[in-house]
């Protein structure tokens, strides 16, 4: 290697939907371009959600990362703005080609703080071959989703981080406002309503679920004949796809609660961003260019595995074809996905909010007093900001 190679470090997580695409790309790119090598690293789901940008921009010259960390960085200076490094024309295409709010959610305080490589937001995943033998359609309201819990097929990936975002969920597509103001997350009684929902949904998933990610739950749907309908899990275009898994999995949207309002879910997917630290600033913003880029969204980022964030993937008749309609099937609940916020002390709140909720659900206790945790949790990471 000559003395005047760039060697730029790379962090992502540890799936085939957000590893391989990058390893892919960053080989291309550095065939594309030999001056440049890029080595990727992962790090587990768990860790993606949990661990401090701030430490990870100190070691990576460019980070995946989740769009809530967008306030943390423009308080912060960790990440680079993308306004100074990419042209006007590009970024105007990113958003234009936006899955949903996806682009949208990685801009802050005027500037763009990562590119939507990534979208997802939670959907209904199901076996249909189970549903069928059981007698089943797939559920499309909140008590055809009970009938499958009773005939002993409902799933639900429960760690605290998704039953807090279930809750969310529940709460919005009953046609409520999320974190209206500064004190509450929710209306007092549409967020009781929604933990009794939450609690009666749990009430036939098997506890084992209880420490499932959205990842091992798909695995379990799909390597055995036990799991027939997981109403609310973060899609994966993975398990739709042939040779992937022993079983197929299908994708929808997510069951109404009440006539006539829309059901939403919260927006996840993922972002490319530079870290302010880095030496080789341009060197990896050509790069996150290369790998935002329609053509590689929809070709070399799709076929390595990844779940593209340009628009141009999901109406891709290829793409589409390649997971037997995943992306149109769930492409109008990603549209209809919300941003949850992103002031520099949301994390935190989320990381502890869902603690009281899975105790709740778990093993039992008053609607009341975990809505009262949970908004007293709220409350103390808005003041932190103060």
């Amino acid at each position: 290697m000559s003395n005047d190679k760039i060697v730029l470090k790379g962090i992502t997580w540890n799936h085939s939907r957000g590893f391989t695409p990058m390893v892919a790309t960053a080989q291309r790119f550095s065939e594309l371009n030999p001056q440049v090598r890029i080595d990727w690293e992962k790090r587990s789901l768990q860790e993606f959600a949990d661990k401090p940008i701030a430490d990870l921009a100190e070691a990576y010259d460019l980070l995946v990362i989740d769009h809530p960390w967008s306030g943390f960085a423009a308080a912060s200076g960790v990440l680079e703005p993308l306004n100074s490094w990419l042209s006007e024309a590009f970024l105007a295409d990113q958003r234009v080609n936006s899955v949903g709010k996806s682009y949208e959610s990685y801009e802050y305080d005027g500037k763009q703080w990562a590119l939507a490589i990534d979208a997802a937001t939670p959907v209904s995943a199901f076996r249909r071959d189970l549903l069928e033998k059981a007698g089943l359609e797939v559920p499309r309201t909140w008590d055809e989703l009970i009938a499958v819990g009773r005939k002993g097929l409902l799933v639900c990936s429960a760690i605290p981080l998704d039953v807090y975002g279930n809750f969310l969920n529940l709460c919005i597509t009953d046609g409520a406002e999320l974190f209206p103001n500064d004190e509450e997350i929710v209306d007092g009684e549409a967020g009781l309503l929604a933990l009794e929902r939450l609690r009666e949904m749990m009430s036939y998933v098997p506890e084992r679920y209880y420490g499932m990610n959205p990842i091992a739950a798909l695995e379990e749907m799909s390597s055995t004949d036990e799991a027939g309908y997981d109403p609310y899990l973060y899609g994966y275009s993975n398990y739709s796809r042939a040779g992937y898994a022993k079983r197929h999995v299908d994708f929808c949207g997510v069951v109404a609660t009440r006539e006539g309002v829309q059901p939403r879910t919260m927006l996840g997917g993922t972002g490319l961003a530079i870290s302010g630290r880095s030496q080789h600033k341009e060197a990896a913003a050509k790069y996150a260019e290369f790998v935002a880029s329609p053509e590689v969204q929809r070709t070399l980022f799709f076929y390595s595995g990844g779940q593209p964030g340009h628009r141009s993937a999901w109406l891709s008749e290829e793409c589409n074809a390649f997971t037997e309609g995943y992306f149109k099937s769930t492409l109008p609940t990603l549209d209809a996905a919300f941003v949850r916020p992103r002031y520099a002390g949301y994390l935190e709140f989320q990381d502890n909010a869902g603690f009281p909720i899975h105790d709740f659900l778990r093993e039992g206790g008053e609607a009341k007093s975990v809505l009262e945790a949970v908004n007293h949790l709220y409350r103390e990471s808005r003041l932190a900001i103060r």
